[in-house]
Order: structure tokens, then C-alpha cells, then sequence
């Protein structure tokens, strides 16, 4: 970190550049400009099915009762239905007695518990609601309580307990050009549809609600279903600004694709219901931002005031930190009441909650046992099927692909560059090496070492024509020091220049986000820096290929006419990409690099990181497609790895 710090670069001044493109709309909706009494909810609309997609076909429940649970005020019928075909859906309906029916309905969207609807907080939400005379079904999320995706011969989860799965499945999706938070929905949206087959329900009163995940889904739902008569997300709507400034890791559900880059914050999926009555929930202690949680209610209160309806949005935050607690849930019950006239209590009434076991759907608590579909299964189908009709791409063509999914902007100019001070006895293949950030876009360096001679301490020698350029897996400083491929290169390469670099998130570059030394959490840095520039439509691999690109001109622009592109691990690809488009690269050498993207998207177990993928890339080609475009620029692949990496790497 010493030496990003002395190229004048900090952690702050990454969120900053992600932050930018948050403020103007910000500012637009705060002062209620482009917002139309009359158009606002349908474009918002537009925009969210823009970022989530369509809806997938809808296919037969296959609803059925497993079991029925019998107490004083209430019933619960263990229920399975299936959101698609043959992938199950563990739900509780929660049905009043001694009351007359219809009744509304409500679906409760449980947060990231490990056991789903059994959990405390979303047991005693749907149990509430029920003894105060409404229909409710909750039901598990994916990965979470009886429907966990990847489990052992036990039933017991390969990667830990519960949301570990959201990302681990949701990151791959993105290869097929899905979104984990859609699939999320549409079990909410088929959640409603088994709703509306029960009789007891009264179809003008429809709820939803739900805290922090289930908050996030629904607010997402809010903006996804037009059925929901009224809601209530608890523990989730702040604004996007304020988590990313706050560097508040997120699952990827929460982050919907493209989201920021179309203007979309979370009211902006509230705003779609409108002027349908909402709730926001909120803490005034919680890691989700009191002070968004504010700004997000200030601008739906004007968009309700417009639209005639200001007392149809309310927002409530309780005193405490995170959590659906009592004060939230009796502040739902009331404003649930106040719609549809069910009740006048004011208070939760007494719960009795239940063991775990109790309102299992399955014989042993886990839909595994049912041999049912999993997101995986789904997502390798996928793969393949977009496989059999993909075009094979070559030339300009492929080139002309490569840059669209990239997202590359126009390169102009020589990049600026400053000089740092070298470390001595780095014992790199040469005594010295001059050290440049080399500022690729404003606030964004890559480190570049130029192996010399003798001290350097100034702009680079012009020539000679030829060098190699390599690009580092973790560590430029460190792999100049300790790799193998690097002194094979210099020792091959003599009569050229030679340079090493890190680009953007790499090596001294690499940030503290999230928290110290979180690169290799799945929640860490990496991923954060990642799920946000896809929600931003500019993926970390296109701005890691910006980067080598750019210092490739650098190069030229001190006489490289010809370069040895070379690279390991998580260089390989962002250099593999920047080869196929830089006309100056004549030899390329790839050392670990992915075999292919499919690999990644049909294999169970995987271990490519979110910021080396590209949403949608398996539609429009593979990586085998660039590694035989570069045969022209002579490629050496050195021990290719598959979806997970060889032993040692």
C-alpha cells in the first residue's frame, strides 16, 4: 500500500471515481427534476426490466402439502411448489382460524438466514400477521434453510453456511448472461402466484415484506410485480451512494447489473409502485445508512405528493441496529392495518415459535434429497446451449465483439506518468528497476517496472524497438523477484527492454476495501470493486485490459515498437484481450491461464473470480475462440488451468 500511497492514490479516491457517477442523477432526483407525474413509474419500469431482464417462462407450480401444523389461533401447511421446472420451493402458509375468508395475503421474504423461515425474526413476522388475520406464505430463499444448492452425501453445505452460495453460483451465472437477483425474484413472483390459487386469500389486498435480504427483495419486487396492493421493506432501502461510500459489501443479488449506469437507485423500485402504499423500514444504528434511508423516503415523498397520494408512503427507523425487531414489525402490522382494515392492534401479540424441524417441507430438511434441479444444473445448460449456436468468431469480428463486451473507452493521448522512488536490493533479474504509476484514466495508475542497469530516476530510455511487457498475477515487485516465467523471459529477451506492471487492483494497488486485508474473502475487495462495475455496464476485466492498453502505448511512445506480451494467473486474461487488440503485440505467453469460460460456467466447483469474468461473453464467444485468434501472434500457453487451478498455482 507505501507505494500506491506515494503515487498519491488512496482507497477513498477508488469509491470516489465510482461515486461520480452516482452524483449528478442523485442531484436530479433530489431536486425533482425529470420527474413526471404521469410517466415516472412506467420509465423506472422500463429501466428495472432493463437491468433484471425478462421474466422466464412461467411452468406449473406442481403445488403440495406436506404437512399441516395445527395451533391455537393459525394453522401452517408445509407446502413445496416449484418456481421452475423441477426446482423446488420450501414455503410455510400460515392460515388463520375462526376468521372469515378471504383474508389478505402477504409474502414474506426472509433475509440471509441459515435456516430460511425458520429463523426467529421471519417466523415471528409470518406468525404475527397470522394471528392478526392474514394469509401469509414464506418461503426459504435459494441457498438458504431447506433449499441449499451444493450439499454432500450428509446434506451438509460445501461452502459453509447459507448466502456463501448467492455469490458463489450468482458470480457465474454472469457468464450466461443471468442475474442471481432475478432468479431471487422470480421465486418471489411465483411465491405470489401459488398465493392467488388459495381461495382464503383476498386478491385486493396483496403484502409483501421482508428484511435486509428479504428487504432487498422487496424492494426489487416492488419494481418487478404490479400485483402487490402494498408493502413493506424493512432493513435495506438506503442508496447505492451510501453503501459504496460506507464500502458495505453486498451479495450479488443486491446488486443489479447496469443498475447505476441507468439511474437506478433503490427508491427507484418503489417509485415504480407508485402510488400503491409503501413502508420503508429502517434503523437508526444500522449498517444500512439512516442517512439514505432518509434521502430515498425525501424523494418518494415528493414523486407520492405529485402523483395525489402523500399519505401513501410512510417511513418508519427504530432506534436499535440491524434486524426486523419488534418496533419494525409492529410499525408493518399497523401500516398493513391501516390498508386494509383487517385489525386495529398496535402491538405484536404473544408468539409461540417453533423448532426448526417442525416446519420442515422435507423428510430431513433439505430439497437435495428430492433429486431436484439446482442453479448450477441450470446454468451449465445454459452454456452448452449457447455453445451449440454461437458463431465462430475471427478477425475483426471477434475484435469488434471484444471491445463491445469490454466496454472500452477511447484511448487518446500518452498517458501522464509520475516517477517513483526505487527499493534497492529487490534482487529482480536486473540490478535495478526504474518505477513509473502510470495513470491509465484520472485517479488510475498501473505500476510499471523497467527493469536497468543502473539507478533510474527518470522518464524511460527511448528503445530499443523490441521489449516484453509482463503482466502480474498478485505482484509485479514480488514476481520480478520469484517467478520462474519472468527470469525465462529475461534471460530469452536479452537485447530487450523489459517491463512488469500491476494494473488496477493488483499488487501495490490492490485496496483495503471492505476491510483489512479482505482480497481474498469472498465478500472482500476483489468483489466489491467487481459487482459494482457491472453495476456501472464497465466490467473490472474491460478496465484491467484499459489499463495494459494503455501502457502499451506508453511504451510505444518511447520507441516499443514491437512487444512480448506475457502474463500469469489473473494477468492472463486482461492480457490475452489486450493482445487481440493491440496491434503492437507480436508474441504473447500465458502462463495459468483459464482454459475457457465455459469451464468455469459448467463445472460445480470453480474458483475464477468475479472480477476476471464478463457478463454475457458465453453468447458471444469463449476464450478458446482469442487463444486461436493469437496463434498469428505466435501464443505460448503455459500449464492452462480449468475451473479450479492445478495444485501449487
Amino acid at each position: 500500500m507505501d507505494r500506491l500511497l506515494a503515487a498519491g492514490r488512496s482507497d477513498n479516491e477508488v469509491v470516489d471515481r465510482l461515486t461520480r457517477h452516482l452524483v449528478e442523477f442523485h442531484a436530479r432526483c433530489a431536486t425533482g427534476a425529470g420527474v413526471d407525474e404521469h410517466g415516472m413509474p412506467a420509465a423506472v419500469r422500463r429501466k428495472i426490466r432493463e437491468s433484471f431482464g425478462p421474466d422466464p417462462e412461467r411452468t406449473p407450480l406442481n403445488p403440495r402439502i406436506t404437512g399441516v401444523v395445527e395451533r391455537d389461533a393459525y394453522k401452517i401447511e408445509k407446502v413445496i411448489f416449484d418456481s421452475r421446472p423441477n426446482f423446488p420451493v420450501t414455503a410455510n402458509l400460515y392460515l388463520p382460524k375462526g376468521r372469515k375468508f378471504p383474508l389478505p395475503g402477504v409474502v414474506g421474504s426472509c433475509g440471509h438466514s441459515v435456516n430460511g423461515k425458520a429463523a426467529e425474526t421471519y417466523q415471528s413476522f409470518a406468525q404475527g400477521l397470522a394471528r392478526l388475520g392474514y394469509v401469509v406464505l414464506i418461503f426459504d430463499p435459494i441457498g438458504q434453510g431447506e433449499r441449499l444448492q451444493w450439499v454432500d452425501a450428509a446434506l451438509k453445505p460445501r461452502l459453509g453456511s447459507g448466502t456463501r452460495e448467492h455469490i458463489y453460483f450468482g458470480n457465474q451465472q454472469f457468464l450466461v448472461g443471468e442475474f442471481f437477483g432475478s432468479w431471487r425474484a422470480w421465486d418471489g413472483i411465483r411465491a405470489l402466484d401459488y398465493l392467488l390459487t388459495r381461495e382464503e386469500v383476498d386478491r385486493k389486498h396483496l403484502g409483501i415484506t421482508g428484511n435486509s435480504g428479504g428487504g432487498t427483495m422487496t424492494t426489487w419486487l416492488c419494481g418487478l410485480e404490479s400485483r402487490w396492493t402494498m408493502a413493506a421493506p424493512s432493513c435495506f432501502v438506503t442508496t447505492f451512494r451510501r453503501n459504496l461510500e460506507n464500502e458495505l459489501p453486498a451479495d450479488t443479488e443486491q446488486c443489479p447489473p447496469r443498475a447505476l449506469a441507468l439511474g437506478l437507485d433503490h427508491a427507484d423500485f418503489i417509485a415504480a409502485m407508485a402510488p400503491k402504499p409503501v413502508i420503508v423500514l429502517g434503523k437508526e444504528l444500522d449498517y444500512f445508512d439512516a442517512r439514505g434511508h432518509e434521502e430515498a423516503y425525501q424523494r418518494l415523498k415528493r414523486l407520492y405528493t405529485l402523483l395525489g397520494a402523500p399519505d401513501n408512503i410512510a417511513r418508519f427507523r427504530g432506534p436499535t441496529p440491524h434486524g426486523f425487531s419488534q418496533e419494525n414489525r409492529e410499525a408493518m402490522y399497523q401500516w398493513f392495518n391501516k390498508v386494509t382494515g383487517i385489525s386495529d392492534a398496535r402491538t405484536e401479540p404473544k408468539l409461540v415459535l417453533e423448532e426448526d424441524a417442525t416446519l420442515y417441507c422435507t423428510p430431513k430438511g433439505q430439497v437435495a434429497e428430492l433429486s431436484p434441479r439446482t442453479v448450477f444444473s441450470y446454468t451449465a445448460e445454459k452454456s452448452k446451449a449457447l455453445a451449440a449456436r454461437r458463431k465462430k468468431l475471427s478477425g475483426d469480428a471477434l475484435a469488434r465483439e471484444l471491445t463491445a463486451i469490454l466496454k472500452l473507452p477511447e484511448r487518446r493521448g500518452v498517458a501522464d506518468f509520475r516517477i517513483l522512488r526505487p527499493r534497492p536490493n529487490r534482487q529482480y533479474p536486473a540490478p535495478h528497476a526504474a518505477i513509473y504509476a502510470v495513470e491509465t484514466e484520472p485517479g488510475i495508475h498501473a505500476l510499471v517496472y523497467r527493469l536497468t542497469e543502473r539507478s533510474w530516476l527518470s522518464q524511460p530510455a527511448r528503445g530499443p524497438a523490441r521489449a516484453v511487457l509482463y503482466v502480474s498475477d498478485l505482484s509485479a515487485d514480488a514476481e520480478l523477484r520469484g517467478e520462474p516465467l519472468v527470469k525465462e523471459l529475461a534471460a530469452a529477451e536479452s537485447g530487450a527492454a523489459f517491463y512488469a506492471c500491476d494494473v488496477r487492483g493488483i499488487g501495490e494497488s490492490r485496496p483495503d476495501t471492505c476491510q483489512e486485508n479482505s482480497y481474498d474473502n469472498p465478500y472482500g475487495s476483489d468483489y466489491f470493486y467487481a459487482i459494482h462495475s457491472l453495476m456501472l455496464d464497465s466490467p473490472y476485466a474491460g478496465q484491467r485490459v484499459f489499463d495494459i492498453l494503455r501502457v502499451l502505448d506508453w511504451m510505444q511512445a518511447y520507441g516499443h515498437a514491437e512487444v512480448h506480451l506475457a502474463a500469469k494467473g489473473q494477468g492472463a486474461i486482461p492480457a490475452a484481450f489486450a493482445a487481440l487488440l493491440a496491434p503492437q503485440v507480436v508474441q504473447v505467453t500465458l502462463k495459468h491461464a483459464l482454459e475457457s469460460y465455459a469451464a468455469v460456467a459448467e463445472a460445480e466447483a470453480h474458483e475464477l473470480r468475479l472480477s476476471a469474468m464478463l457478463p454475457g461473453v458465453l453468447a458471444r464467444f469463449d476464450l478458446p475462440d482469442c487463444y486461436q485468434a493469437l496463434e498469428a501472434k505466435r501464443l505460448r500457453l503455459v500449464e492452462p488451468r480449468g475451473a479450479l487451478p492445478r495444485a501449487g498455482e
